[in-house]
């Protein structure tokens, strides 16, 4: 874990933007008013303290109008005016209900906002996709976006608040009772020395003490925390990632392996959890035990000078108040440093993911990508390499007309998918510069991805279902041989197991029909189909897509056939065939 002052500037970079946004003036406006509510409680917590104090000298004096003036009503002699329990009460609960109601609604509205920036910050110019290229072997930084989205951004936004208001309350609790505890408790005389406000230095040593004992038995829990939240979140995804290849699993007989897999992240669950539950044990009983001690320890102090009959009996409880009023401000850390530790762990996890997010952002892509200046795709002088340096290719020029049909062949493993990643902008390792054709380009992977939703969601994809009309969608399924998935067209289903393999394929070409791309390039987009329907499906986007340009990677010569120029890939350089 990181610093104190490392720490501290990573929460206030986290926190301030909001603050300074475009939402600015209704942030600020409801956190000056959560502010104002939580001195007001303080206030009604002082005056509950004269309150007290009147009410228990009504009962050492057995004086029955006083107890039910200052129970029910209100009560005014000599000594002032002084509000009943009753009204006290009724403002204390209605401030109380809308401090609340106002911090869950900045609660709210800043995760809604600091969620807002931060997808867009991790989606935009593909952020996501290099940081999975980039990702550290520990993952660092890069390990479960989703959880760092979804969980750590809520956990934020709550615990900042909750935590900044307490530290707030709790030091304007302890200057309005310090004086009022240092004004009771008078001197004292030790060894010969006046002490003035004795109570005051008694609770400042033991709120100290206090302080530095937690601090010492719990000081492991931040980092216990961290990797608590990572461990829940690589069991969860572990049980996302069965839950979206049961087929494979199935078909492979691997529960016995799944199972084993998933008891194995579970058990580091469970054995992170565990160390927490004895360090926070350790925590609570010292925690527990000082509370305890507090209720007791100024009774203790005081009670020497309530027998002297140097104060009444409500003085005596109006001191014991003031000082656990103190002595709880003072200790704060020692009642929140469980919460502490978990919103160390939370800011450090945001912090690492906003840096590496920044960090791909930034950093300069070895392949240059531009548009053209013509209708071709062009390549000049482009290195492909993997993340740990093995060259691709190797200083390669290519050009792709316009109109052409183009199959790349070659051994696996020889760049066929890299290359179409670089022409799309996906790879940034390597050199040289890929010129981009005008007009509007479409990649097709072999295994088409299915976003959440109705099956013409699906369809339309990554355009939204108002791009195309009805009919028009309902066509291009029948011309694809999907005609049996027309009228499931606005259910949601897991689309992605409810279809064979060949059909997310003809789903994707259905999709190709749709955007009407002046550039197709298909990675494989048919391998799952036979030869018959593959030639079916490419007579089809010649016949629909006429002006198209189409780059497939082929394994197979019937694929291979179906296009006019053929380049293979081979020992890190490009070889057109005739």
């Amino acid at each position: 874990m990181r610093g104190l002052g490392p720490f501290l500037r990573d929460a206030w970079r986290l926190a301030l933007p909001y603050y300074r946004s475009e939402e600015r003036w209704a942030a600020r406006g409801l956190l000056a008013a959560i502010v104002t509510l939580n001195l007001l409680l303080v206030a009604i917590n002082v005056q509950f303290s004269y309150w007290n104090r009147a009410f228990y000298d009504a009962l050492q004096a057995k004086d029955l109008t006083a107890f039910w003036e200052l129970l029910l009503l209100w009560r005014s002699d000599d000594k002032g005016f002084m509000p009943g329990f009753c009204g006290l009460a009724a403002v204390y609960i209605l401030l109380s209900i809308y401090r609340t109601y106002l911090s869950q609604w900045l609660r709210i509205n800043w995760r809604r906002w600091m969620t807002e920036r931060l997808l867009a910050d991790w989606l935009s110019e593909r952020a996501y996709w290099r940081m999975a290229l980039t990702a550290e072997a520990s993952g660092f930084g890069t390990d479960n976006p989703d959880q760092r989205i979804a969980d750590d951004l809520r956990d934020f936004a709550d615990d900042t608040l909750s935590l900044s208001l307490g530290l707030l309350s709790s030091l304007v609790t302890l200057f309005s009772f310090i004086t009022i505890l240092w004004t009771l408790s008078g001197p004292v005389t030790l060894l010969g020395l006046t002490v003035p406000g004795y109570m005051v230095w008694v609770c400042l040593l033991y709120a100290a003490a206090g302080t530095a004992l937690s601090h010492a038995i719990g000081r492991p829990l931040a980092l216990l925390n961290f990797r608590q939240q990572r461990v829940e979140a690589d069991f969860r995804f572990g049980l996302a990632r069965l839950r979206e290849n049961l087929e494979g699993i199935a078909l492979y007989g691997g529960e016995a392996q799944e199972r084993a897999a998933a008891q194995s992240r579970f058990a580091a669950v469970v054995g992170n959890f565990r160390q927490i539950m004895d360090r926070t044990k350790l925590l609570n009983a010292f925690t527990a035990g000082f509370d305890q001690i507090a209720v007791i320890f100024p009774l203790v102090v005081a009670a020497p000078r309530y027998f002297a009959g140097e104060i009444t009996f409500g003085v005596l409880m109006q001191t014991t108040g003031a000082f656990r009023s103190v002595e709880s401000s003072m200790a704060y850390f020692v009642h929140a440093y469980s919460s502490i530790a978990a919103w160390r762990a939370t800011v450090t996890r945001l912090a690492a993911f906003r840096a590496a997010i920044e960090t791909v952002r930034v950093a300069p892509s070895g392949v240059i990508r531009a548009a053209s200046g013509s209708s071709d795709y062009t390549l000049q002088g482009v290195t492909l390499t993997l993340p740990d340096g093995r060259v691709l290719l190797d200083r390669q020029d290519l050009t792709v007309p316009a109109g052409a049909w183009v199959a790349l062949g070659g051994r696996s493993g020889t760049g066929k998918s890299t290359l179409l990643r670089a022409m799309a902008g996906l790879w940034p390792f390597g050199s040289g510069r890929i010129g981009q054709a005008a007009g509007k380009s479409l990649f097709l992977p072999q295994r088409p991805y299915f976003p959440l939703g109705t099956l013409r969601h699906a369809v339309c994809y990554p355009e939204g279902v108002a791009a195309h009309g009805d009919a028009e969608v309902r066509a291009a399924l029948v011309a694809c041989g999907l005609e049996h998935l027309v009228p499931a067209l606005d259910r949601e289903e897991s689309w992605s197991q409810r279809l064979s393999g060949g059909e997310q394929q003809r789903l994707a070409i259905a999709r190709a029909l749709l955007a009407r791309p002046d550039w197709l390039f298909l990675d494989e987009a048919t391998a799952s189909l036979d030869p018959e329907s593959e030639a079916e499906l490419y007579a089809l986007l010649r016949a629909r897509l006429p002006a198209a340009t189409i780059v497939s990677i082929a394994h197979r010569p019937t694929v291979a056939a179906l296009h006019d120029r053929r380049i293979l890939l081979e020992e890190t350089r490009i070889s057109p065939l005739p």
